[in-house]
């Protein structure tokens, strides 16, 4: 039987190339000349800091827009509030990896709900969608790539 897997992966190269490019570029802008402003990337965790908090929000544009230059998804990040200690601004951002089970669960109901004829079995942090005919699992494939659930999907292990 037909059959792929539903999953959420981050190629982390390309992530630290994206975060690396973000450093170069940071050194390049003039609106940064003399202000103390750079990204850090430790444990699969993004750390940005600056002196105020629009510096920070062009910090943010800045990765968002080379995380989309080298392939990753940025709705794979995961931010946090920023916070703000003496004049210094920071702010964390964690990757999502692996589809989480309130995920998990919206795309098994979406599929459902859609009379698809598919099973869908959760399978850790990845979903299993099987099914008769390859057109069926082609169709899966565009109501997900369709959705909005603030994750971004790969599809992978495509058998006939």
């Amino acid at each position: 039987m037909p059959s792929f897997d539903i999953v959420s992966e981050i190629d982390m190269s390309e992530l630290k190339n994206a975060i690396d490019n973000a450093n170069r570029e940071l050194d390049t802008r003039f609106d940064f000349r003399g202000v103390k402003a750079s990204f850090e990337f430790t444990n699969d965790v993004a750390k940005l800091s600056a002196e105020h908090d629009s510096q920070l929000r062009q910090l943010v544009d800045m990765l968002r827009t080379n995380l989309i230059k080298r392939g990753v998804d940025s709705r794979a990040m995961d931010m946090e509030t920023p916070s703000h200690s003496g004049k210094t601004w920071t702010q964390v951002i964690k990757f999502k990896e692996g589809v989480d089970q309130p995920t998990a669960k919206k795309l098994v109901k979406l599929i459902k709900d859609n009379k698809m004829k598919v099973q869908v079995a959760v399978q850790g942090e990845q979903l299993r969608v099987t099914g008769k005919k390859r057109d069926d699992l082609q169709a899966v494939m565009s109501l997900v790539k369709a959705t909005d659930l603030e994750q971004g999907f790969q599809f992978n292990n495509f058998r006939d």
